[in-house]
């Protein structure tokens, strides 16, 4: 089995700042990266780009990820996320949400390789750091599979993530690896898979199966926080449930209401019991404290 690089996914709606950190805490991944940072085509690009701050995940680099469609703007963005210290710029082209595809952006652009390939050719000729591109299978169907993976190629990025379904798809089927391995032998930048990794040994199959050059791990990370380490150490590590959450809640701006910080948590659970049976139980139940619930839910994750 070949060495691969290891991916904290960007995930809009779950990984903000504190739990970028709480992340970082326990480690095991080499790169981490926001939740997207949206460009409008009229953007005040000064103070979005404040949005991004360096240093959240310590040692480990995070990049930025952007999500627009104005070739010209999302130049002028790359290069002021580059100014604030990014270590890498990367393209949401996944997002699925019909808000953000309906303006244009997100999962949109696979609908036109040229506008892609545009979008990334600013942005790379407008920073020296690194622009890298997430993308899915396609919009509705995969008929521009290899188009856009070219485009997005030929525009001079680093290296491409594919988590391989369509933006009709969702979240919902069997994410199909096949469509990874294809890409691999399209590509002759490295490719990052992405897509049902929730055991450690799901991926070492992804990459047994595909040939790809890392993995990325999004709602599996947030079922199982320690799942990086347990691959970096093929085997199960002492897992301190306590600390992550800690750090989480303590990171969290103090003014947050404690609806608010209860919500989180219950998310955080969400993903760990997926389709369990207990799930309507913990995520029903009233808390009168973030420690109340701590300590009811610490169980799950030991």
């Amino acid at each position: 089995m070949k060495n691969f690089s290891l991916f904290l996914a960007p995930m809009e709606g779950v990984g903000d700042f504190p739990f970028l950190r709480a992340m970082a805490k326990i480690g095991g991944f080499d790169w981490a990266c926001t939740e997207f940072i949206r460009v409008p085509l009229t953007p005040h690009i000064p103070s979005l780009a404040k949005e991004y701050e360096p240093g959240v995940t310590g040692s480990i680099p995070l990049a930025a990820q952007l999500m627009g469609s104005d070739p010209e703007k999302m130049g002028e963005m790359a290069a002021a996320i580059e100014q604030r210290g990014a270590p890498r710029i990367d393209l949401n082209c996944g997002c699925p949400s019909n808000t953000v595809t309906g303006k244009g952006a997100g999962s949109s652009l696979l609908k036109t390789p040229d506008l892609l390939h545009a979008v990334l050719k600013s942005m790379v000729q407008s920073v020296q750091i690194p622009v890298t591109a997430k993308l899915r299978s396609g919009f509705s169907d995969t008929s521009l599979f290899r188009e856009n993976l070219l485009a997005a190629q030929e525009a001079g990025i680093a290296f491409l993530t594919l988590p391989p379904r369509t933006k009709e798809d969702g979240y919902g089927p069997p994410a199909r690896w096949d469509l990874i391995a294809e890409a691999k032998s399209i590509l002759r930048i490295p490719l990052i898979g992405n897509g049902d990794v929730r055991l450690p040994q799901d991926a070492f199959s992804l990459v047994e199966q595909t040939g790809c050059d890392g993995v990325m791990i999004g709602r599996g990370a947030v079922a199982n926080p320690w799942i990086f380490q347990e691959i970096r150490s093929s085997a199960l590590v002492e897992k301190e449930p306590r600390l992550f959450f800690d750090t989480l809640l303590g990171h969290t701006d103090p003014d947050v209401p404690l609806k608010s910080k209860i919500a989180k948590l219950k998310q955080i659970v969400s993903f760990r019991l997926l389709k369990d049976e207990r799930r309507s139980h913990y995520l029903s139940r009233q808390y009168d404290s973030t420690d109340e619930m701590i300590d009811f839910i610490l169980p799950l994750f030991i």
